[in-house]
């Protein structure tokens, strides 16, 4: 059961726009976040729904 919910963990601290909301807070302009969460984006859906 442990690892369900380190899972679940993980796919809410590595959600893409939990991701933008982190860089946004560590000084990124919207742009440069938008485009990098857009990449990271694209790698998530790969890892977490295939």
């Amino acid at each position: 059961m442990k690892a369900v919910k380190l899972r679940n963990y993980l796919q809410h601290i590595l959600n893409p726009a939990h991701v933008y909301c982190r860089l946004r807070d560590l000084g990124l302009g919207r742009v440069k976040a938008r485009r990098m969460t857009r990449v990271y984006a694209r790698i998530y859906s790969l890892t977490w729904l295939a």
